[in-house]
């Protein structure tokens, strides 16, 4: 605030400023009130507008577009809030611009759109808002690539799955730049191009200042490789690529009609080693292999089964699991290589296989591994348990279902399942609840084993035992669904399987009541 000759404390633009920086919105809100334009531009030009933009406040960004921020307004003749916002990956402002009108497609002073920044740095939320307000995913602005080609530099294989799904249509040159990119060392690429941008702006003779940082973080598609460049102990510029080039050249090639060669989509799972198993370049090599399954799929996967390398022996087991129909030759080698002592990897891999199959002659072998001392077994057992109609059919009594899993009354399956829903292990817990959830069996045993998941630290396992006791008629589900209702935040998994669980209740009173329970916004 200023001060008047009278003493009187005023309201000007640095206050309007001062508040946006704190992300004080009743502070700007006295400041726009008072008369300060939403148009305000500090001693540098930067608009009101565009800080609070990068800043990552829609609260306040909303304030300065009611009162009149124009959202295509460049901020220090430059900068545009929306490509600010994007660069920052802030999706919620990206919302509100794009509902005040600003213009999806437009370059910013260096030529970038929001839609190139959201691929540039990965940002698949933001691409897919942008995408749904109308921009062009093959749009290509001098001196910068096509969003398509950029998230496959990036090596963000949900990113460029967001585009090919917003219509984008060339992809010859994002495939080139991710067939490359699979054969390059990234790590050097990006140091090479940091260090070079640096010698641009101080000189290689500068170097000796700098210190180039690398850091490599596992994320759930794969490893993101960090690259920063420090100079006298600060950070001054960095770069960061997923390595999912092997999975989205897939995909590309795929999408695009080009038959991949099946040893390239097994090389291209195993890249990663034993880290990369069940990532981005192995879960695509594993898809296309089963989209295209035929007996050529099934020799190589049988192939890949050999003794030799324990990986590869992980992979093929993988792709017999899931083809379809299933083939005569499939579920005797599942139960072989499920009967194998040593890696439990692969025993998992073949139980999920056998449970994917759902072929009655695997039944015996699944429930032969509920004890395993490893708990990836241990879950894939659960989960096999959950799937197959044949597992359930052999297990019991050959009783069927009509909801659920086959699995029928004081069946060998079920009896399995409920001690597995009180593993010391999470992911254990959580698949053998919801195949209890699931199943047809109603027994005292069955509802205690579910009603110990009510309570823990899993909101997702608490709504699957929720809705296996509302499927019972068990009371017990009713307090449980009502906090979940609470807590969720809308459209979440957990909020829909807790909604799905109340067409099991009888009250219809009871069930609109908790119906509209109101959930937190987060």
């Amino acid at each position: 605030m200023g001060t008047s000759k009278d003493g009187i404390r005023t309201v000007d633009a640095n206050t309007l400023f001062d508040a946006v920086y704190e992300g004080d919105q009743d502070a700007v809100t006295v400041a726009l009130r008072a008369g300060v334009s939403a148009e305000s531009v500090d001693e540098d030009g930067q608009t009101a507008l565009y800080l609070a933009s990068v800043h990552d406040d829609p609260g306040v960004v909303r304030l300065l577009l009611a009162a009149g921020a124009d959202p295509e307004r460049l901020s220090c003749g430059a900068d545009l809030p929306l490509c600010g916002a994007a660069c920052a990956g802030h999706t919620g402002t990206v919302r509100a611009l794009l509902s005040a009108g600003a213009a999806p497609d437009r370059p910013e002073g260096f030529g970038f759109t929001a839609l190139n920044w959201a691929a540039r740095l990965g940002d698949e939320e933001t691409a897919r808002v942008l995408l749904a307000a109308g921009a062009d995913p093959d749009l290509a602005v001098p001196g910068n690539p096509a969003p398509l080609v950029c998230a496959a530099r990036r090596g963000d294989l949900a990113t460029v799955r967001a585009l090919l799904r917003g219509g984008a249509g060339d992809r010859r040159e994002a495939l080139a730049e991710a067939v490359r990119l699979l054969r390059a060392d990234v790590e050097r690429e990006m140091t090479e191009g940091l260090l070079a941008a640096h010698d641009a702006q101080w000189g290689p003779d500068d170097r000796d200042r700098c210190e180039v940082v690398v850091r490599k973080v596992g994320e759930a598609g794969g490893v993101t490789v960090v690259v920063d460049l420090h100079r006298d102990g600060l950070p001054v510029a960095g770069e960061e690529r997923g390595t999912a080039h092997g999975a989205i050249a897939t995909l590309l090639e795929r999408e695009s009609g080009v038959a991949t060669p099946y040893g390239e989509l097994a090389a291209r799972a195993l890249r990663d080693g034993v880290r990369g198993r069940g990532g981005d370049n192995w879960t695509e090599s594993v898809r296309t292999l089963l989209q295209c399954a035929g007996e050529e799929t099934l020799q190589a996967a049988v192939a890949w089964c050999a003794p030799g390398d324990p990986l590869r022996r992980v992979f093929g087991t993988e792709v017999l699991g899931g083809l379809r129909p299933v083939d005569a030759d499939c579920v005797p080698l599942l139960r072989e290589l499920a009967a194998e002592e040593g890696d439990p990897a692969l025993t998992a891999a073949a139980v999920d296989g056998l449970g994917s199959h759902g072929d009655p002659a695997g039944a015996a072998e699944i429930l032969r591994r509920a004890g395993h001392q490893d708990a990836g077994v241990r879950a894939a057992v659960a989960r096999a348990l959950a799937g197959g109609a044949g597992v359930g059919a052999e297990a019991g009594s050959g009783a069927g279902a009509a909801t659920g899993t086959a699995i029928g009354p004081r069946s060998a399956a079920v009896a399995a399942l409920v001690p597995l829903a009180d593993d010391l292990d999470p992911a254990v817990r959580a698949a053998a609840t919801t195949a209890l959830a699931a199943a047809a069996e109603d027994s005292d045993e069955v509802r205690a084993a579910l009603a110990r998941r009510l309570t823990g630290p899993s909101p997702d396992v608490v709504a699957e035992a929720a809705r296996g006791l509302a499927r019972r008629g068990d009371p017990r589900a009713v307090d449980a669904l009502a906090g979940l209702l609470a807590e969720a935040p809308a459209a979440s998994p957990v909020r829909v399987k807790a909604l799905d669980a109340l067409t099991y209740l009888p009250d219809p009173k009871l069930r609109r009541r908790l119906r509209h329970t109101r959930p937190r916004l987060r």
